[in-house]
């Protein structure tokens, strides 16, 4: 069975034109969304969810107790947190669905790449890494399409595509990795699951078991493809996410109609988050407070500069003048005859534990089978300048909060031989089949002491639902 794989892994790589290894001669890092992944679904007992994969890269690397995300905890505000170091406030991205006051436009999640809505202060690393002189590419990350002081990514794909299967992302991720002439040294790439899982059967749900296990065979196999490629030992891999999910219920519904007429205001992002713009008519910000305030003992009201300090989440035009936030498990709505109540959502208090999401990271840059405190988010974007090698900009985010999961950076990284290519590469290739049959052999033979059960190749062919140091803080309270 191991033979068979391997044959199958090496076609793969002749399709991608017979390359073996980067020719990028620095640090090499990986950055794995997997949306919606809560930090305690890698907890769940083994007879309930199996998650070698996950497990392997945790034991012979390290994870977080938990990453302590932005609020919003939503997907935007959160995945341009991980790549900026900066607060939703200060880097613009504030919700999935915005009102822009100076613009007079709404801002809707995937529709909008102007840079009017992301090039707003804030770089994203795979540009400050292209400053530096590296090559970035970037799939389906959100803010992949938009220019950042006119520049894009050097590789990424015309638009968010999330028809495109996972292993088909992950080979072009290889690809982009392993190009002769142009190879990337940072790749930044984006799952959907589990969170549409999570969304619409709920976190508890066995669907929800099964989607984790569809995304431990996703890692799967990118780990057989960067071995296959000869990057795995190379590449410093961090998967983490943007939020985690909370069981919901059409019983724990707020209904908006009960207090204000729809008429009187723009309802700018939805639930369990609601951002309010009043309209004309004589309605002001004071006449919603009053109407939202004490309406609901499961809802909480704010002006916005009377947000709570620790979400850093006041000084932006984005942000609405009256923000309402509904106790976790709750779901805002306008009407209930009209509204669609899931069975899990996210975007409540960011100190509520489901809302925060996993991290694990493995390589050369990382220590080994390390469990460690929790961090923010907004550190994870020094921590990646600091494995690059790259110069941070204001941010955030502390390099101190993350030293303890790093080895010194001598020794992070050698030079790799230069990749083969043409028929010498084919050569190469066939030449290393027997190699790779034995690696495969002992990484699969590992896995299983490590997991202490079998590994079920089954990523192929998977039929997926239509996816076929530290800088200095901030001044975060300038309006942007």
């Amino acid at each position: 069975m191991a033979a068979v794989r391997v044959f199958e892994l090496v076609f793969v790589l002749l399709m991608l034109g017979g390359r073996t290894a980067s020719v990028h001669d620095g640090p090499l890092l990986l950055l794995v969304s997997f949306d919606g992944f809560r930090y305690d679904y890698l907890d769940r007992s083994q007879d309930r969810v199996q998650l070698p994969s996950l497990e392997y890269l945790i034991q012979t690397g390290v994870r977080a107790k938990w990453v302590h995300n932005t609020f919003v905890t939503f997907t935007f505000p959160n995945h341009f947190s991980l790549v900026t170091g900066l607060h939703a406030e200060t880097h613009g991205m504030v919700a999935n669905h915005m009102y822009d006051p100076d613009l007079h436009q709404q801002f809707h999640m995937y529709l909008n790449n102007e840079p009017k809505w992301w090039d707003v202060g804030a770089e994203p690393i795979w540009i400050t890494n292209q400053r530096c002189g590296g090559k970035s590419g970037v799939f389906n990350w959100p803010g992949m399409e938009a220019r950042f002081n006119g520049t894009l990514p050097f590789r990424s794909i015309p638009e968010y595509n999330e028809s495109i299967p996972y292993e088909h992302r992950i080979e072009t991720m290889i690809r982009w990795f392993t190009d002769e002439e142009n190879p990337i040294n940072l790749g930044v790439l984006y799952f959907e699951e589990p969170d549409e899982v999570g969304h619409k059967y709920g976190p508890d749900s066995p669907e929800l078991d099964e989607a984790l296990e569809m995304v431990d065979r996703t890692v799967e196999y990118l780990i057989e493809l960067l071995q296959s490629a000869g990057l795995f030992e190379r590449m410093n891999l961090i998967i983490t996410s943007d939020h985690g999910m909370a069981e919901t219920s059409v019983d724990r519904v707020i209904e908006l109609d009960r207090y204000l007429d729809p008429s009187t205001y723009l309802w700018v992002d939805k639930s369990p988050v609601t951002a309010i713009w009043p309209l004309e008519h004589g309605v002001d910000r004071e006449y919603i407070f009053a109407a939202l305030d004490d309406a609901h003992p499961n809802l909480q009201v704010y002006y916005k500069e009377d947000i709570p300090a620790q979400y850093h989440y006041r000084h932006n035009r984005r942000i609405m003048p009256v923000i309402a936030v509904a106790d976790p498990g709750w779901t805002i709505v306008q009407n209930i005859s009209t509204a669609v109540v899931e069975k899990g959502s996210h975007g409540y208090n960011n100190s509520y534990l489901p809302m925060n999401p996993i991290f694990v990271a493995h390589g050369p840059a990382f220590r080994t089978n390390l469990l460690s405190e929790p961090f923010n988010n907004v550190d994870i974007y020094p921590l990646m300048c600091h494995i690059l090698g790259i110069t941070p900009l204001p941010n955030n985010g502390s390099i101190d909060n993350t030293a303890s999961i790093v080895k010194r950076q001598k020794g992070w990284w050698s030079p790799s031989p230069r990749s083969m290519s043409g028929i010498a590469g084919t050569l190469g290739l066939l030449l290393m089949l027997v190699g790779c049959i034995a690696g495969c052999g002992y990484y699969s033979q590992k896995r299983e002491q490590t997991s202490g059960r079998h590994l079920q190749y089954s990523i192929i062919g998977y039929e997926m639902e239509d996816y076929s140091l530290g800088e200095p803080l901030v001044d975060s309270k300038r309006e942007v």
